[in-house]
């Protein structure tokens, strides 16, 4: 898989090959043209349209036109050659506006679909989302062993390969985007290690593009989860949020700040689940030494109300009808939480704190409870004005999130 670097002012980019050892075969290099100062401010342009069209959905010429300061008649022109490119459509304008002169709608093609993954421990759930964020399939694959990396690759590929014979026929399928429940090294989606998962420096997005000959997005799943909610879900507008994703292979996290997710040095940032936050009573404690993660668990929670195993709307139900035994463990999880949430709160002073997952689950037994219990804990003036949110997106943002990083390169250059 090519991937694009920059050095001294010169682009180009670069093949590795997976087979190297020792002096064996180098890289693969190439010289990539830059644009003419003409081309790159008409592949901004292009840009811009395109991901209006994605964040905010159908918009009509003059709505583009105003968003961007450009003049109608290069709208026009730009609008079309994204048509031409299969990336967006034009629809009749709304009947119901006759005030002025009609304006056609630009929408994002909706055959334009990525492939999302999320392996976890119990099931493969794979999606296709389109361009304009809709849902087009999903289906989660329940395991009865931990995936590998190779298995992973190949399932997913193969899901394509019967999607594209059916329900994505005609549809143009221009990359996947895996979540991964681990640690993954932004330069090359290298998943440097998924315990639950037993996954360790696996080239995923590697694995993955060679079974599918598409290009391949790997990120850590709370990461991508944080970013599916900021841009479309509970966070949107918000700059300041914590994001806290509740899955089969614990807690991870995501920052925003100032509008912009935070990754860290090796876009490792975000594990919350492996803080280690004080549990006042010893009564609540259930892991010596333990994490997080290790204390507010989807485990603990299944165990609760008897089920082997669930997806989060199945779970949800559960804990709903579940008797006291569950009750207490869902206040036992929810105190043990708050802890953790403060602590995040008087480092990080977000607005808006997320949750996701099963984290989520036990959020909406009580949201406002919970928030006093987080304010109790945190400085009172971060406290103030805090809102818990669940995530809007439910159990489709971190499909959601995956999809938006397989689509990141085709919105910042549509011609790629």
């Amino acid at each position: 898989m090519w991937t694009r670097q920059e050095y001294d002012g010169i682009r180009f980019e670069v093949k590795a090959n997976k087979y190297r050892f020792g002096n064996g075969p180098a890289p693969t290099v190439r010289i990539v043209s830059d644009p003419t100062p003409a081309e790159g401010v008409r592949q901004r342009n292009l840009a811009r349209l395109l991901r209006l069209v994605h964040l905010e959905g159908p918009l009509s010429r003059a709505a583009l036109t105003e968003s961007t300061g450009l003049n109608r008649s290069t709208i026009a022109d730009l609008v079309a050659e994204l048509a031409r490119e299969g990336l967006v459509v034009e629809r009749a304008p709304d009947p119901s506006r006759r005030v002025g002169r009609p304006s056609p709608v630009v929408a994002a093609d909706p055959r334009v679909v990525a492939v999302a993954a999320n392996p976890e421990v119990d099931a493969l759930t794979i999606s296709a989302v389109g361009l304009d964020r809709g849902i087009r399939l999903r289906e989660r694959i329940e395991v009865d062993h931990l995936l590998t990396p190779d298995e992973t690759a190949q399932l997913i590929a193969d899901r394509i390969a019967l999607w594209r014979d059916g329900a994505l026929a005609g549809s143009r399928v221009v990359a996947v985007g895996v979540a991964v429940p681990g640690l993954v090294r932004a330069a090359d989606g290298l998943v440097r290690n998924a315990p639950h998962l037993r996954w360790t420096e696996a080239p995923v997005r590697d694995l993955v593009a060679d079974a599918t000959g598409l290009p391949t997005a790997v990120d850590n799943d709370a990461t991508l989860g944080a970013l599916a909610e900021h841009l479309f879900g509970a966070a949107r507008g918000i700059d300041h949020v914590v994001y806290l994703n509740g899955g089969a292979s614990g807690i991870g996290g995501g920052l925003i700040v100032h509008g912009m997710p935070v990754a860290g040095a090796g876009g490792y940032a975000g594990e919350f689940g492996q803080n280690r936050p004080g549990i006042a009573s010893d009564a609540d404690r259930r892991a010596d030494h333990g994490v997080l993660e290790d204390e507010v668990s989807r485990t603990r929670l299944l165990a609760a109300v008897g089920l082997p195993s669930a997806d989060e709307p199945t779970l949800a139900r559960a804990v709903a009808q579940a008797g006291a035994a569950a009750a207490d463990e869902v206040a036992r999880q929810r105190r043990i939480l708050s802890t953790a949430l403060s602590n995040a709160v008087n480092v990080l002073n977000p607005s808006v704190v997320v949750l996701g997952g099963f984290l989520a689950t036990i959020a909406e037994v009580d949201i406002p409870g919970l928030t006093a219990l987080v304010r109790e804990q945190a400085m009172a003036a971060n406290g103030d004005d805090l809102e818990i949110r669940v995530a809007s997106l439910a159990e489709d943002r971190l499909l959601i999130g995956a999809a938006e990083a397989a689509f990141a390169e085709l919105l910042r250059d549509p011609t790629s």
